[in-house]
């Protein structure tokens, strides 16, 4: 356990260097397990303060932090907010020049250095492990540790090479850290790099401040779109899809109707990819629009919302990515439009994949459960916490919580469902299977006769849309599957037989046609609803000036202050230095580069 004086540096160096007042959660429990020389393996949602656990460590040891991260993109933003809080910080990567890489590898060398960044790539090179061999290292941080797991959605094979850490540094502490992984995934993190004697931290998953909502996707650009305008005109946001064209699409499309939006994606080129990353890091109000390429390790804290236009391949992915939204603690939302076409080309997708039967078993297993969480009757977020084996209560906060779905004996509708592809002879797609239901006299029915068939018309009293909705549930219920090797032909499953005798039932949930969003806030952009009309007004003069100085500086907005710091300071409204102390994220080395410029454009306001 760490020294008492141990426990005083660390909270000093929260406060003085960091400028928050206290630990939150395990954080405390997590710095001095690893201040102390011990391995950890740490769990914590995004936004909740991961980062800390291993820099604090890092200064209150001997020696050089080792920071192994995949995330080369963004390193030179994560060393930018540790200078502009006084940590000396750099990063060794491929987008140096060799004379750059040197002079970081003299500065870890003679320990003049406190955190050094490195890719799993290069770590394996062996003038970097000879770097790090002779020189004093205080520990080793895998940040993003799910990356190790072959089940996971994030897969990086260089990962698995870490074990080398334990096997040629036995005596530096080793701390793993990931925002996401389930129990499956937390135990090949501990077996692949050997954390066997590991504490291990785990926190709450939830993130109260994230409202979740799932509709029915009909035109889902246009659903987005009007959700945008509807709740969050004028906010940062993200856009996930699946393909690279529909990235471009959305992206277009949003521009054409006053939302500015980017695109990202891996088969952009890559000096544009970079500059739209650092555009929206660097900018406010900007949508980026991307598949899921983008955001692992995005730090920005001010991202109000992030939707999906395509069904995740997991919960951990879905969580990954919504994740993102609301790190300040401030209200976020994760809004998805999901249909029949996600669960097909979901599925599709697994059979038509190379890997083995037993990888396609845990992918078609992990799909179940997103399907679930999409399906559910009851709260989101208990559903989505229960897969990371956490027990809750409903939030009062999702959109199956404050508008409760409705549900119904769905069997005889299922019945009929089962009965029309068993008589098309299970050869025919959704399409073909719905026109027959509602009686319609298509050609290609005509052709095949089925209008014929007994079950022709037997659903005419319900629409297109209702039969769409009741279909994606049954293929998600395991009754129907697709074939996608014979033009994505529906077949009866084992399981449909039963319910076909009448021997088992099914509940489904309503149909709700998509209604277009009204807007829920008079002011376009994002409105700090606790703030006084005059301190609205200061709040909006600081972001102004910290959008400026940032640009100055050529950092991120956020790293000068994020907007809950900013808030906090156009509440106390300081009339000098020393009422900016004990303000969170207000730290000494900020103080001396901003205190005075916050506390003079104050009196001006006054």
């Amino acid at each position: 356990m760490i020294h008492q004086d141990n426990n005083e540096r660390a909270l000093h160096l929260l406060q003085t260097v960091f400028g928050y007042p206290a630990f939150r959660g395990q954080q405390g429990e997590i710095v001095g397990h690893v201040a102390g020389g011990g391995d950890a393996l740490v769990l914590m949602p995004t936004g909740g303060g991961k980062s800390l656990c291993y820099q604090i460590p890092a200064l209150l040891r001997d020696g050089v932090g080792v920071v192994v991260s995949p995330l080369i993109a963004l390193m030179q933003d994560q060393v930018d907010a540790l200078e502009e809080v006084g940590v000396r910080a750099a990063f060794l990567n491929s987008t140096q020049t060799y004379e750059e890489a040197s002079r970081i590898e003299r500065l870890v060398r003679t320990g003049e250095i406190d955190l050094v960044y490195v890719a799993p790539e290069r770590l394996m090179t062996e003038r970097c492990l000879n770097l790090f061999q002779n020189s004093n290292i205080a520990l080793f941080a895998i940040d993003e540790a799910h990356c190790v797991s072959q089940w996971g959605h994030d897969f990086r094979p260089e990962y698995i090479k870490l074990s080398i850490l334990h096997e040629q540094f036995p005596n530096v502490p080793r701390i793993a850290l990931t925002a996401t992984a389930d129990p499956q995934t937390r135990a090949e993190i501990v077996h692949r790099l050997q954390l066997g004697d590991a504490a291990q931290f785990v926190s709450s998953f939830d993130r109260p401040n994230i409202r979740y909502s799932i509709v029915e996707k009909g035109n889902g650009r246009k659903q987005l779109l009007d959700f945008i305008t509807a709740e969050h005109g004028g906010d940062c946001g993200i856009v996930y899809c699946l393909s690279r064209k529909k990235v471009e699409e959305t992206a277009e499309f949003l521009n054409e109707n006053g939302v500015r939006a980017l695109a990202y994606h891996a088969g952009m080129d890559h000096a544009k990819r970079a500059a739209n990353q650092a555009k929206f890091l660097r900018e406010e109000n900007i949508v980026m629009c991307a598949t899921i390429a983008f955001g692992m390790g995005i730090d920005k804290p001010d991202v109000r919302f992030v939707c999906h236009l395509d069904l995740p391949k997991s919960i951990e992915g879905y969580y990954q990515e919504t994740g993102r939204a609301g790190r300040d603690g401030g209200p976020a939302d994760a809004w998805m439009a999901y249909g029949l076409q996600d669960v097909v080309l979901q599925r599709r997708m697994i059979d038509e994949s190379e890997a083995d039967e037993t990888f396609k078993r845990v992918l078609g297993n992990k799909l179940d459960a997103m399907l679930g969480l999409c399906e559910t009757l009851s709260c989101r977020r208990v559903r989505l916490l229960d897969y990371f084996g956490e027990q809750a209560g409903p939030c009062g906060n999702c959109d199956t919580c404050l508008i409760p779905p409705v549900s119904f004996d769905g069997t005889v509708p299922v019945q009929k469902i089962l009965s029309t592809v068993y008589r098309v002879d299970q050869r025919f797609a959704a399409g073909h299977v719905i026109d027959v239901l509602r009686g319609q006299e298509t050609e290609r029915i005509k052709t095949w006769h089925h209008d014929s068939l007994s079950v022709f018309g037997i659903g005419a009293d319900r629409s297109e849309q209702e039969w769409r909705a009741i279909l994606r549930q049954v293929i998600a219920l395991g009754l129907l599957t697709v074939d996608h090797e014979q033009y994505s032909s529906l077949k009866l499953t084992d399981a449909a037989r039963p319910v076909l005798k009448g021997g088992q039932k099914v509940q489904l949930r309503q149909y709700q046609k998509p209604v277009k969003a009204k807007p829920s806030r008079a002011a376009k952009g994002y409105v700090e609803s606790d703030l006084s009309g005059e301190e609205q007004r200061i709040f909006d003069r600081l972001r102004s000036w910290r959008m400026g100085t940032a640009r100055e500086h050529n950092v991120a907005a956020y790293i000068i202050f994020n907007d809950a710091t900013l808030r906090e300071i156009a509440k106390a409204r300081p009339t000098a230095l020393d009422d900016l102390r004990g303000i969170s994220g207000v730290g000494e080395k900020k103080l001396a580069s901003y205190g005075d410029e916050i506390v003079n454009l104050i009196s001006e306001l006054e």
